[in-house]
């Protein structure tokens, strides 16, 4: 299971600006890895592993904003569809990208 968080922050003065740093440096301490600009992925064994992923995320939120979380499938997350305009990222777009634990 895939979680991915989604997550829309005010970063209009310093002290929410400093809070989105905060954030930001949890999830890449727990794990999770930067898909785009505040879309950011984590991989779960199971349904409550998902859970517990949710519950530390609630309890580090900023107290301003939004955050969004969807739990996918492995495979629904291996189906996702890259349209790319010129770039220098590969992307490896099939199963081998899937990881085994």
């Amino acid at each position: 299971m895939r979680v991915l968080l989604f997550f829309d922050l005010p970063v209009e003065i310093e002290t929410q600006r400093r809070n989105y740093r905060l954030f930001r440096k949890h999830l890449i301490k727990d794990g999770f890895i930067m898909l785009q600009n505040s879309v950011y992925a984590k991989m779960a064994l199971n349904p409550s592993a998902a859970k517990m992923i949710r519950d530390r995320v609630d309890r580090v939120k900023p107290p301003a904003g939004i955050i969004q979380i969807l739990i996918v499938t492995e495979n629904q997350f291996a189906s996702m569809e890259y349209i790319l305009g010129k770039s220098d990222t590969a992307i490896v777009n099939s199963m081998d990208r899937l990881i085994s634990l």
